[in-house]
C-alpha cells in the first residue's frame, strides 16, 4: 500500500508511544517485519524544540525510510511550524495526533480532546496539509473513535479530513474516555473504511496473529497498526506477516536469537540515551522482554537495582543463556500476559 506517494513495504505498523516508540524500537521492529513505524509524538511548541527530549525524538540517525514522525498541539500556526520544522530534520510523513488520551495532553485540548472540537481539528488539519503539500511531503491523522460512547465522531472528522488532503487515517478502536481501558471495537473502524477512499488503518488490541487476522477481516481495513504488543515481543510483526501470508503459525523464535535482538537493541538504547538515562530507560524495555518468561519477574527485580549498561549487558545475557539451556526456543507467554498485552 502507499502513503500519498510513499510505497510501503508491507501493512504492519508500529504505533506512536510516548516513551516507546524512539529511533531504536522503531529500527527494532522494523528490522522484525513492521513495514512502517511512527516516532514518539513532538510537541508543536517551538520552545521546546531546544530541549533534550524532543531533540532525541526528532533523531532519525540511521533509520530506514520512510521516516515518520507524529505532532501534537493545538494551533494551526504552531503545528504547521513544527511540520516543517520535522521534515527539515528528515521526516518524510507528517502524522498529525488526535489520537492520545493522556490527561496532560487533553487538558491543553490537543490528542483526543481535538475530537470534541471538529471546527479546530480541521483548521488544524488544513493548516499542516498547506505546509507539507509544496514539500511533497504526505499528512496523515490519528484518532479515536470519539469522545465517548454516545459521541463517536470519527467518520465525520475523517471525512472532513480526507476532503482537507489528509492521505491516510488510523483509527484506534476505543473513545478518548476510555484510555486504554476495556476492548476496542472495531464497528466503527469499519465505518470509516466504508466512508473513505483513503487508505484506513486499524489500531487496538491487536495481540495475536489470529486477533490481527480477525480484525482485517472485520474492518477491511488497509493496514493494522500495533502498539502495546509489540513491547518486548517485537517479532510479533514477523509473527503476523507469516500468519497472513500462509495461514499458518510461526513458529517461536530461538532463545538465543531473541537475547540477540535484545542485546542489539540496548546497544542502540545507550548510543542515543548515554549511560546514565540509558541504563535507566532500557529497564522498562528488559522487563518487557522477560515478564512472562520463566524467572523473569525474579530477574527484573535484581535487573532493576543494577546501576551501569555494562552490568545490565551481562545480567541479559546470562538470563537467556541460562533460559537456553532448558528452552532452545522461546517458551510461550502465559495466559497473564497475554491479558496485560491486550
Amino acid at each position: 500500500m502507499n502513503i500519498g506517494p510513499i510505497e510501503l513495504p508491507n501493512r504492519l505498523f508500529v504505533a506512536p508511544m510516548a516513551g516507546v516508540t524512539d529511533r531504536p524500537f522503531r529500527m527494532l521492529c522494523k528490522r522484525l517485519g513492521a513495514g512502517y513505524a511512527v516516532s514518539e509524538m513532538v510537541t508543536s511548541q517551538r520552545a521546546l524544540w531546544a530541549s533534550l527530549k524532543t531533540s532525541r525524538r526528532a533523531d532519525h540517525d540511521g533509520e530506514s525510510a520512510p521516516i515518520a514522525v507524529q505532532i501534537a498541539g493545538v494551533d494551526p500556526t504552531e503545528m504547521a511550524d513544527a511540520a516543517r520544522y520535522n521534515i527539515d530534520r528528515g521526516a518524510q510523513v507528517i502524522d498529525i495526533n488526535m489520537g492520545c488520551p493522556a490527561k496532560k495532553v487533553c487538558n491543553v485540548w490537543a490528542g483526543s480532546a481535538l475530537m470534541s472540537n471538529e471546527t479546530l481539528a480541521l483548521r488544524i488539519v488544513q493548516a499542516v496539509v498547506q505546509a507539507c503539500a509544496p514539500l511533497g511531503v504526505p499528512v496523515t491523522l490519528k484518532m479515536r473513535t470519539g469522545r465517548c460512547d454516545g459521541e463517536r465522531n470519527a467518520v465525520a472528522l475523517a471525512r472532513a479530513a480526507e476532503g482537507a488532503g489528509v492521505a491516510m487515517v488510523t483509527v484506534h478502536g476505543r473513545t478518548r474516555e476510555q484510555g486504554y481501558s476495556g476492548l476496542a471495537e472495531y464497528d466503527t473502524i469499519a465505518a470509516v473504511k466504508a466512508a473513505l477512499r483513503i487508505p484506513v488503518v486499524a489500531n487496538g488490541d491487536i495481540d495475536s496473529p489470529a486477533k490481527a487476522r480477525a480484525v482485517l477481516q472485520h474492518t477491511n481495513a488497509d493496514a493494522l497498526m500495533i502498539g502495546r504488543a509489540a513491547q518486548g515481543r517485537p517479532w510479533i510483526f514477523r509473527e503476523i506477516a507469516h500468519h497472513l501470508e500462509s495461514g499458518e503459525l510461526l513458529a517461536p523464535p530461538a532463545t538465543h536469537d531473541v537475547k540477540h535482538w535484545l542485546t542489539e537493541h540496548l546497544h542502540d538504547h545507550y548510543g542515543l540515551y548515554g549511560e546514565l538515562t540509558g541504563m535507566r530507560t532500557a529497564r522498562k524495555h528488559i522487563g518487557w522482554a522477560v515478564r512472562a518468561l520463566p524467572g523473569g519477574e525474579a530477574f527484573r527485580s535484581v535487573m532493576n537495582t543494577l546501576q551501569s549498561c555494562d552490568a545490565q549487558l551481562r545480567a541479559v545475557a546470562t538470563f537467556f543463556e541460562d533460559l537456553a539451556v532448558k528452552y532452545p526456543d522461546l517458551p510461550a507467554a502465559n495466559d497473564a500476559h497475554l491479558s496485560r498485552q491486550a
